[in-house]
């Protein structure tokens, strides 16, 4: 089992005419991802790797039967194409584009708030299953199928800490970018919900770094409803106060989104927080996560 994607999701590629487009969905086909379409409005009817292109969302839908979508359509076109893809009951949409307005982004979580739906970024890598299949940009060749959930702030960061586990054979059972944003989509424990419930999930790295609260409101949840052992590793500990590190999230004000303040916010709940990548691999074998 996996969280949100497997062999068998119907995934769509939102601006996949594009040069970006065009090449992640190549590599995703490559990897086992079931794709059945893609959308680039006054470009149905056209093909991009054997896949056929619909002018709309609620074409492809109902053509397909497509119940995800991953989008790679430039961020000013964001929010319309969110809009049309909730309409269309997609129930599963990765925002992979950065520079998407935060007011955009604010407007998004309000229009699914009551509805079923799920979704990661923006600026996000994206999800990945070991063996299974894509919807990002991950690189594929750093993962290895295992029980190890990671959720990550960091694109970079999360195919570090697969990578390494990945080279001692310790497999990961789904790696979720939860995007890198001020403001986005799902909150880190949505996403714990759902590794909680995964039964071929037996431990969860959580992936930070500096800014925002994500990780402060995340302890509280592992400390009241998580069974499964968790770990934590915060990026950025010696970035300066007001000057962002990277993502548009990673900026520490005053004294909110410190690195010391989440370190303490996850121990204080009994966290493991790792003081370097690396030591992942101590933590999985002290658990016997493989």
């Amino acid at each position: 089992m996996s969280i949100l994607l497997d062999d068998s999701t119907r995934v769509i590629v939102q601006g996949i005419t594009g040069n970006i487009g065009r090449t992640q969905t190549r590599w995703m086909l490559d990897y086992g991802t079931k794709i059945v379409g893609g959308v680039t409005p006054g470009k149905g009817g056209t093909q991009v790797e054997g896949l056929p292109v619909f002018d709309s969302v609620g074409e492809a839908v109902r053509e397909t039967g497509a119940t995800a979508s991953v989008f790679f359509v430039p961020a000013p076109f964001v929010l319309d194409a969110f809009y049309e893809t909730v309409d269309a009951g997609v129930s599963f949409i990765v925002i992979v584009p950065e520079h998407v307005p935060v007011h955009d982004v604010m407007k998004m979580r309000a229009y699914i708030k009551d509805k079923d739906v799920f979704t990661l970024g923006p600026t996000t890598p994206g999800i990945l299953v070991p063996g299974k299949g894509k919807m990002g940009i991950m690189p594929a060749s750093l993962f290895f199928p295992g029980r190890a959930g990671i959720i990550s702030r960091s694109g970079t960061l999360s195919y570090e800490f697969a990578g390494i586990l990945s080279e001692k054979n310790i497999g990961q059972s789904t790696v979720v970018g939860m995007g890198a944003d001020p403001v986005v989509l799902t909150n880190l424990k949505d996403i714990l919900k759902k590794f909680e419930a995964d039964d071929e999930t037996d431990g969860v790295i959580v992936v930070g770094e500096v800014g925002g609260e994500q990780e402060e409101k995340a302890a509280e949840f592992i400390r009241d409803h998580m069974t499964k052992p968790v770990a934590s590793y915060i990026a950025g500990r010696f970035s300066p106060k007001g000057k962002r590190m990277g993502h548009a999230g990673a900026i520490v004000r005053g004294s909110a989104g410190t690195y010391e303040g989440k370190c303490e916010a996850l121990k204080n709940v009994g966290i493991e927080v790792l003081n370097s990548p690396i030591d992942v691999l101590e933590w999985a074998e002290k658990h016997n996560i493989t």
